[in-house]
């Protein structure tokens, strides 16, 4: 056999193999796509209604000053939002043998800085922490009285607001009493037109 046709006949089987390959690559190809699995569809559905309300915000405790016929008296206590003046009385250990019961509300809702006092029997009525004068009470230097007769300022926090003023120094606005331990944002906004700053 002469070398040309040796040479036709070898460049033949290289272009058979050839093809043969690319069918081999192109069928692997064509099963790969065909045994490709289908995409999966997810569908979110939203949670159906309800009749429970949305969830708020909880209100955070309160801070208030129990005085009169009470086991401990004087002091500040710290009760849950939502709390009455029976619970009050009870974390200040509760009634003396003295105490006039009947004239305290003990279903009264307290808020923050509430000031429970609880009557002797026989004993005159008192005037509770209450500013009521028509002159700003001047809160860099009042006095420990002049600072109690502010709504929500017990003996406790005037003198927490005097002890501040002599390590810290003077107020400069209203929010600076925020610092204060005893004083939150609702004694801040009863105090906003009974302070001066001088």
């Amino acid at each position: 056999m002469s070398d040309s046709v040796s040479s036709q006949l070898s460049a033949k089987a290289t272009i058979l193999l050839f093809f043969a390959l690319l069918g081999l690559i192109l069928a692997a190809g064509a099963l790969l796509l065909a045994s490709r699995p289908e995409p999966t569809t997810i569908t979110i559905y939203p949670p159906p209604p309800t009749d429970m309300p949305m969830p708020t915000a909880t209100p955070g405790p309160l801070q208030v000053y129990v005085t009169g016929a009470v086991i401990n008296p004087h002091q500040v206590y710290t009760l849950p939002a939502g709390s009455r003046a029976a619970d009050a009385v009870k974390a200040a250990g509760g009634f003396t043998s003295d105490a006039d019961q009947t004239r305290i509300n003990l279903a009264r809702i307290l808020r923050d800085a509430d000031q429970i006092h609880v009557p002797a029997v026989g004993a005159d009525e008192i005037e509770l922490s209450t500013h009521t004068g028509g002159e700003k009470v001047p809160i860099n230097s009042a006095t420990q009285s002049e600072l109690e007769a502010l709504p929500g300022i017990g003996p406790v926090t005037a003198a927490s607001i005097i002890e501040y003023r002599e390590q810290i120094g003077s107020f400069g606005a209203l929010d600076d009493l925020d610092e204060v331990p005893g004083i939150g944002p609702a004694t801040l906004e009863n105090l906003r037109d009974l302070v001066a700053f001088d």
